[in-house]
């Protein structure tokens, strides 16, 4: 099993102070019912410079903090509500560290923007996988008259996940410059 040096651990320590309080700051901004996540894109930063297992780290920290704002969810399925949070997020921070390392090898830009963009699609997916496995009813209920999977993609997460996503794509070309600054030698060897 490899070591976690001192730099690798203080640097997920901080990056996870930094998911917690921008998730606990956009828990109060709203686009629609849900709130926007603005700790995803230091789940990529992690993801990139200190790999796939500080991805999901980071992920899962993301997802124990949802769990805050999922009280609708929470009552209706509270084993769903939770796997739900802790997966989208694992999963997403876990995802986003696989495709950097894959497309690094090619392109550090390139890399951290498919980071970037990969991240949101899988919070966002697996958040709507989860809604069919164990909120289908709720949902229904909640779309009403309306088409179930248009209800989902427009109501329950339209705007939230183009926010997300729009948040990532421009701040990813500042983490690029981040990640070169804090790690030069492994921007020298991309």
């Amino acid at each position: 099993m490899k070591k976690i040096n001192t730099s690798t651990l203080a640097g997920v320590g901080i990056l996870t102070a930094i998911v917690f309080v921008l998730q606990l700051i956009s828990m109060n901004v709203k686009f629609g019912p849900f709130s926007i996540t603005l700790a995803l894109m230091p789940i990529v930063i992690g993801a990139a410079l200190y790999g796939w297992k500080a991805g999901a780290w980071l992920g899962f920290v993301f997802g124990c903090i949802t769990l805050f704002d999922a009280a609708p969810f929470l009552a209706v399925n509270a084993p769903g509500a939770v796997f739900t949070c802790l997966a989208k997020g694992t999963l997403a921070g876990l995802i986003a560290g696989l495709v950097f390392s894959a497309v690094s090898k090619k392109n550090r830009l390139a890399a951290i923007i498919a980071a970037a963009v990969v991240c949101p699609v899988v919070n966002t997916g697996t958040f709507f996988i989860c809604c069919a496995l164990f909120f289908m009813e709720t949902v229904k209920q909640w779309a009403g008259d309306t088409n179930v999977v248009l209800f989902m993609f427009v109501g329950l997460a339209g705007v939230n996940f183009l926010v997300e996503l729009g948040v990532n794509l421009v701040l990813s070309s500042i983490a690029e410059r981040v990640l070169t600054v804090i790690s030069p030698k492994k921007a020298q060897a991309a």
